[in-house]
């Protein structure tokens, strides 16, 4: 299958961490670019997703490199902040807002630790809820299980798009419960083999999911 996943209009394209390119026929979007992995973003982007300021999630020069004139950024609070020096198109969105953006109806949830102290909630980090071409995706940020994702069950979500890899997010006996717990038809792992402390092999990640649970492995190439 190699780094990307193919549903009718839409591919997922991972570049590794937590950094996605979206396409259809109608939008080209960025989630979480970061200058760590290998992805090309010289496709120009309509939107580009951040969800926290942290640098593996929030890299002005890849954003740089996506954006075109009238791309829009949609960034959580700090990620705005820390990107407001900047020639950018920002909207700023806090967890539980919608808001909809070149077409795209877009809705956020609190993404943040409970067991530890990296992603504290008053941080205000975001997950993302998005349709493109009829398909729900939810990208979780760096999140632990929360109640609010606990929630999703009945959002009729598609894509769920969930970090693996422990230390700073959920480990992989904690995402298997979120992919149960969310009820999403296919969960693509990430965040986990780029960093250290991220060793969190997708193969046992599938091992803790349910038999409902399709699980879409992405290899980077």
């Amino acid at each position: 299958m190699g780094n990307f996943f193919k549903t009718g209009d839409v591919t997922i394209q991972w570049f590794g961490h937590a950094s996605f390119k979206i396409k259809t026929s109608d939008i080209v979007m960025y989630i979480d670019p970061y200058a760590g992995t290998i992805g090309n973003y010289s496709e120009k982007a309509d939107l580009v997703l951040v969800s926290h300021e942290h640098y593996d999630h929030c890299d002005d020069t890849k954003i740089n490199a996506a954006k075109k004139e009238d791309t829009k950024i949609i960034a959580s609070k700090n990620a705005a902040i820390k990107l407001a020096n900047f020639d950018f198109n920002i909207k700023t969105m806090l967890p539980g807002e919608s808001a909809t953006v070149k077409g795209i109806e877009i809705s956020t949830i609190p993404a943040y630790n409970i067991s530890k102290n990296f992603h504290p909630k008053n941080a205000c980090g975001v997950g993302f809820i998005f349709t493109v071409s009829g398909v729900k995706i939810y990208f979780a940020g760096d999140t632990d299980l929360t109640p609010e994702m606990k929630n999703l069950a009945t959002q009729n979500i598609d894509i769920a798009l969930l970090p693996i890899g422990g230390t700073y997010t959920m480990d992989g006996n904690e995402a298997g419960e979120a992919a149960n717990a969310i009820k999403a038809k296919i969960v693509i792992p990430m965040h986990y083999g780029s960093l250290p402390g991220l060793e969190m092999n997708a193969e046992k990640f599938m091992e803790r999911t349910g038999d409902s649970v399709k699980v879409i492995i992405l290899k980077l190439e």
